[in-house]
């Protein structure tokens, strides 16, 4: 059972550059630390799961993991790599690791240990990473705006993007039950809680229409599929009928259903909190090239350049991300 108690978010100030900043909008309700939780009664059932850290445990919610599970926490200080080696041991020897950092540094600084040691042998460990995209206000050495496009073409490797705090709470026993590595953007923190109201089931390598709409469809990943949502229901005193696909596993990648909702001739628009690089709109554009399907394709993303440091909702709102953004975008291409 899910102890832990959907809240009605604070008021945000819009000055704050925080490392660690909420993305819930005022007003929408929120769940604290859901991965940690998650992962915690998941322990409750199965003996085999173990916590890993690069010393962000309460940076990762990792820590309500360790609180629960003492004597399967393993802290391993600041060495990703190091890290990510022990992962693959444990793993070796049965049992079912979580591991995790910042996503910059289980990216880009240990790489080749999760490319050589986990997926190549295809050990299931699974890699949290936090602070995925545009999460902090702290500049491109904690922004992983390109993780996606680094990770997407290792062997084996599963991909999953989740949106909410519902997503979150059921990715990861099935991250756990998956026999291969993963890779999870982590939400952490405050997180939104809104799929509940969808009649949504996270389906590992499955997007699911959360709304249909004739005129425009929003293939969503991530925090985007919230703000998806969002936009979708606001353009209707626009007279804009928007459909939301959530495509909650970048790989792999639900190729069907995404043929089959483009199909239908309307505006496309990706959305993702990624670079406009190797992520969600890519996948798209290239699974309706290869099935000679054809769209108006409009990508909403994060510009391939290096970002500026501030707060969260000035950079949102400048990078295009917000929902005011997305409306504008929309209206524009319309």
């Amino acid at each position: 059972m899910n102890t832990s108690t959907p809240t009605q978010a604070p008021q945000r100030r819009l000055t704050t550059s925080a490392m660690i900043a909420s993305i819930a909008e005022e007003g929408q309700r929120t769940t604290k630390a859901p991965f940690g939780h998650a992962l915690a009664r998941l322990a409750d059932e199965r003996p085999d799961v173990v916590g890993l850290s690069a010393d962000l445990a309460k940076y990762t919610d990792m820590h309500v993991f360790r609180e629960a599970h003492p004597d399967r926490f393993f802290q391993m200080g600041m060495a990703e790599q190091a890290m990510l080696g022990a992962a693959a041991g444990l793993a070796e020897v049965g049992l079912t690791p979580f591991a995790s950092t910042y996503s910059v540094f289980a990216t880009r600084r240990a790489y080749d240990f999760l490319c050589l040691d986990i997926a190549e042998p295809g050990l299931n460990v699974n890699v949290v990473g936090a602070l995925p995209g545009l999460t902090t206000g702290y500049g491109p050495s904690h922004q992983a705006t390109e993780d996606l496009a680094i990770l997407r073409a290792m062997p084996g490797l599963t991909i999953v993007d989740p949106a909410d705090s519902v997503d979150i709470e059921q990715a990861v026993p099935a991250l756990a039950a998956h026999p291969g590595p993963t890779y999870l953007r982590l939400l952490r923190g405050a997180v939104p809680t809104v799929l509940d109201e969808y009649d949504y089931r996270f389906e590992l390598g499955k997007a699911a229409e959360l709304r249909g709409g004739r005129d425009v469809l929003f293939v969503s990943t991530g925090l985007m599929t919230v703000r998806a949502l969002t936009a979708a229901r606001e353009l209707e005193a626009d007279h804009v009928d928007v459909a939301v696909l959530h495509v909650p596993t970048i790989k792999p990648f639900d190729r069907e259903t995404v043929l089959r909702e483009t199909a239908k001739g309307r505006l496309v628009v990706t959305l993702e909190n990624h670079s406009v690089v190797g992520g969600l709109a890519e996948s798209v554009a290239s699974c309706l090239a290869f099935a000679r399907q054809t769209a108006h394709l409009v990508p909403i993303g994060l510009p391939d350049e290096f970002l500026a440091a501030g707060a969260l909702p000035t950079l949102h709102d400048r990078y295009g991300l917000s929902v005011e953004a997305i409306k504008r975008r929309v209206k524009r291409e319309l």
